[in-house]
């Protein structure tokens, strides 16, 4: 991108460039993320989602992992094969923002099916989303109360 500065009667042209903020950069600048992002680097999944994409997340906050017992949510963060499964189970191919959220079943990155329902507010599964439509350059990130757990 370049931008054009007047200055007096000089015109200068400089270079600037634009930083492009992908899934794990925009949920840790959103400063609500700090489990979630430690859960994924202890799970080699950042490479994965600062890729290409597009993914739809469904992120689980610090209070959402807060609800785990310390002792369980320690031993998760040392199992890197159940942690990575948990994870990847909040994640969808695409990027499908709340408007086009429909009630049923979802294909997870993990291989299982989520349950999306609308009666009294969007759910995952056992998870209210709390807020929607966290845009990142590879997808979108609709924000959960409780971490879910496949079946």
């Amino acid at each position: 991108m370049k931008k054009n500065l007047v200055v007096g009667t000089c015109a200068l042209t400089m270079a600037v460039s634009v930083q492009a903020k992908d899934i794990v950069d925009t949920a840790v600048d959103a400063g609500s993320f700090k489990t979630l992002a430690t859960a994924l680097g202890a799970a080699g999944l950042v490479k994965t989602l600062k890729g290409k994409g597009p993914f739809t997340v469904f992120a689980p906050t610090d209070e959402a992992f807060a609800k785990i017992p310390k002792a369980d949510l320690d031993a998760l963060l040392k199992d890197k094969a159940k942690l990575k499964s948990i994870l990847t189970y909040h994640v969808v191919a695409g990027k499908v923002m709340a408007v086009d959220v429909k009630a049923g079943k979802v294909k997870t990155l993990q291989g299982t099916e989520l349950t999306v329902t609308d009666s009294m507010g969007v759910m995952v599964d056992d998870a209210k989303v709390i807020k929607t439509n966290i845009t990142a350059d590879n997808g979108v990130i609709h924000v959960i109360d409780t971490v879910i757990i496949p079946k």
